[in-house]
């Protein structure tokens, strides 16, 4: 079977085609390069890396420029997120509309059977479908990032990496010495990298500072634009130990983007704690359930413990979301992702309003 790898010039994803070489397909790597502005940017040292790695392991290797699709597809819809007071996830539309949307397009113009990524997650058939769920590294498990996939996307793609844990992956980079053996993992925006992210999106957006106040109308210190805070924020506010109180941590509760206001509160108070949200666009995996009403487990952002919650889904595909315990911070803009008990991926939709 001829398989093409979204490789990406880390552990990851050259990990996969080693793997995926090794079980005998003919296997394909192809770099996208999907940022080309600023000294930052790092696609340039990433290829080099691409190069080294299927040289070591014995397969082709090509590069494609999604560059402009990237800029009209994600980043305009991550400003406009940013534009309405929002805290936008690109790294979820990224998947959706470049890594598996273009790229796929390429990948059978190649003559591909299938495509495989580095993702830790996994697929399963059942009655026709493909059904999305969590890889066995629950600690690295990327289904999160996936929810929005359809059909068609899930059942051209292997994940390889879906049985094995994160040190194994590394040990195999080492014992074939691949050079991105010991590169550490990505933790910026997708494809942007890891940069000042002030700075980068003042490049952008205009920022328009403003006053922070408690919820009592005091005024405690200066924004330098509500685009740069999301809900339950701690870091980066400056005003600790600028003010009397109880002697706490201050923390973002909400924007009032008409009077261009950031509200805080010292303490995690009351106002940041919700009990419920609705979601729109919702995506379901592999299809809408016929149940209005059911109990699952959620996810309201990527590094977070599921929560037990009940749904209620309606016509339009929005749904409402009652959780069993409130939670804090739940984020407008975020997504909220779906689970079965034993780990099966239901879908997910982006979070249009917190429910207090």
């Amino acid at each position: 079977m001829r398989v093409v790898v979204g490789i990406s010039g880390g552990v990851d994803s050259s990990v996969a085609a080693y793997l995926l070489k090794k079980q005998g397909h003919e296997v394909i790597g192809l770099f996208m390069i999907n940022w080309e502005e600023g000294d930052e940017c790092t696609a340039e040292d990433d290829y080099e890396d691409v190069k080294r790695v299927c040289t070591k392991i014995g397969i082709p290797y090509f590069s494609v420029n999604y560059a402009k699709e990237y800029y009209e597809r994600v980043f305009q819809y991550f400003l406009n997120e940013f534009k309405a007071g929002r805290t936008p996830n690109p790294d979820v539309l990224c998947n959706r509309e470049i890594k598996f949307g273009p790229f796929l397009d390429k990948a059978r113009a190649l003559g591909a059977d299938m495509i495989a990524t580095g993702h830790y997650a996994k697929t399963y058939q059942k009655d026709g479908k493909t059904y999305l769920a969590k890889a066995k590294d629950l600690s690295k498990d990327q289904s999160y990032f996936l929810n929005q996939l359809s059909q068609k996307q899930l059942s051209s793609v292997i994940f390889p990496l879906q049985d094995l844990e994160k040190k194994e992956v590394r040990e195999i980079a080492k014992e074939l010495g691949l050079s991105t053996a010991e590169k550490k993992d990505s933790t910026g925006i997708c494809f942007i990298g890891e940069r000042n992210f002030r700075k980068f999106l003042k490049q952008y957006l205009p920022a328009q500072p403003g006053d922070i106040c408690t919820l009592d109308g005091e005024v405690v210190g200066r924004h330098e634009g509500l685009m740069y805070y999301t809900i339950g924020q701690r870091r980066g506010l400056n005003i600790g130990g600028k003010h009397g109180g109880n002697g706490e941590r201050w923390f973002v509760l909400k924007k009032d983007l008409q009077k261009n206001i950031l509200y805080v509160s010292q303490g995690e108070c009351e106002e940041l704690f919700s009990v419920g949200l609705l979601a729109d666009t919702f995506n379901w995996i592999p299809e809408k359930p016929k149940e209005k009403e059911f109990d699952c487990f959620a996810k309201f952002r990527y590094r977070q413990p599921d929560q037990k919650v009940h749904v209620t889904v309606t016509e339009d595909d929005t749904i409402k979301v009652d959780f069993a315990e409130k939670q804090r911070a739940v984020t407008e803009g975020q997504f909220v992702v779906l689970y079965t008990e034993d780990g099966t991926c239901l879908g997910g939709g982006i979070i249009d309003k917190v429910v207090f």
